[in-house]
C-alpha cells in the first residue's frame, strides 16, 4: 500500500494534499501532478510503501525534478518507485531489454507447462530489482537547504516521511492529510 503526498511551499508556509498515483505511469506524469499543485514555488512529492522504502521528488518551477529514493532495489519492484529508480540511474539498456523480452509474448505455457502451475515460492524480483542496488539513490541533497542535512536523510529508516516534514516545518500539515 502507497501513502503519497504533495508539500507546495507558498508564501503563507507549507500547504499539503492528499495525491492519488492511479494515473501517474511517468515521471513526467508525477511532474505535472506536482506543478498544478503550485506554479513556481517548491513543490515536494514524498511516495512511502509501507515502510519498505520512501521517495522525494523536488519539483521547482520549471526545473527538472530532482529526485530521492530510500532503498533503491525495494523500490525498484514497485511501479511508482521503478518510474524513479529509472530516472535516477538512467537505465536504457535496462529499458531495451525489458521492451524485448515483452516483444517475445512469452506467457510461461511455451513447454506445455500451465502458467498456475509454477511454485508459489518463485518471487517475481523483475530485471529491474536485479540491477539496482539495495541502498539510497538519487540527490542527497534534495532537502539541504530545506533544513535535513544528507546524513539525516540517509539515516531514515521508518515514518520517515514524518521526519522529513517535521524538519520542513510541515508536520502539522502533513498529519492532517495522513
Amino acid at each position: 500500500m502507497y501513502f503519497a503526498a504533495l508539500l507546495a511551499r507558498t508564501e503563507n508556509g507549507w500547504e499539503a494534499s492528499d495525491t492519488e498515483l492511479d494515473d501517474v505511469e511517468t515521471l513526467s506524469d508525477l511532474t505535472e501532478l506536482a506543478r498544478e499543485a503550485s506554479d513556481d514555488d517548491t513543490v515536494i512529492v514524498f511516495i512511502e510503501q509501507e515502510d519498505a522504502w520512501f521517495g522525494i521528488v523536488r519539483i521547482e518551477g520549471e526545473e527538472d525534478p530532482r529526485i530521492y529514493v530510500s532503498d533503491g532495489a525495494a523500490a525498484a519492484r514497485s511501479s511508482y518507485g521503478e518510474i524513479l529508480t529509472r530516472e535516477i540511474l538512467g537505465d536504457d539498456d535496462l529499458d531495451d531489454i525489458v521492451d524485448e523480452l515483452e516483444s517475445l509474448d512469452l506467457d510461461g505455457t511455451e513447454d506445455g507447462e500451465p502458467l498456475d502451475d509454477i511454485p508459489d515460492d518463485i518471487e517475481d524480483t523483475g530485471v529491474a530489482a536485479e540491477v539496482v542496488p539495495a541502498a539510497p539513490v538519487g540527490d542527497r541533497l534534495i532537502l539541504a537547504d530545506l533544513g535535513m542535512p544528507p546524513a539525516d536523510l540517509m539515516a531514515l529508516e521508518s515514518d520517515a516521511l514524518a521526519e522529513i516534514a517535521d524538519a520542513l516545518g510541515a508536520a502539522e500539515v502533513l498529519e492532517a492529510v495522513r
